[in-house]
């Protein structure tokens, strides 16, 4: 039997849940996200910006009622990642018939 690799970089609960809810949404506020995964604003903003600088998010900072506002969109190439990733997911729990 045969397994696709994982890739290392969704391979991650709080990276994984960041693009999951992404992928859900398309685009969504940083509060929203961090809200949604239970994450401290510190490791999320890390693991943001890993997302970010492999090309699977953009990130867009700007000003609403004078308070800073982050959003996170999931780009073209990490919708083509998180759909090889699930493809690699099912290759492990697929029956040999």
């Amino acid at each position: 039997m045969e397994f696709n690799e994982l890739d290392p970089l969704l391979h991650n609960q709080l990276r994984l849940a960041v693009m999951s809810i992404l992928l859900a949404k398309g685009e969504a506020e940083f509060n929203f996200i961090k809200e949604k995964s239970g994450a401290t604003a510190g490791n999320l903003s890390a693991q943001i910006s890993k997302l970010k600088n492999a090309g699977y998010l953009e990130v867009n900072k700007s000003f609403k009622n004078n308070y800073p506002l982050t959003t996170c969109k999931i780009t073209d190439q990490g919708i083509l990642a998180f759909e090889r990733y699930v493809d690699a997911l099912q290759s492990y729990i697929k029956k040999d018939n």
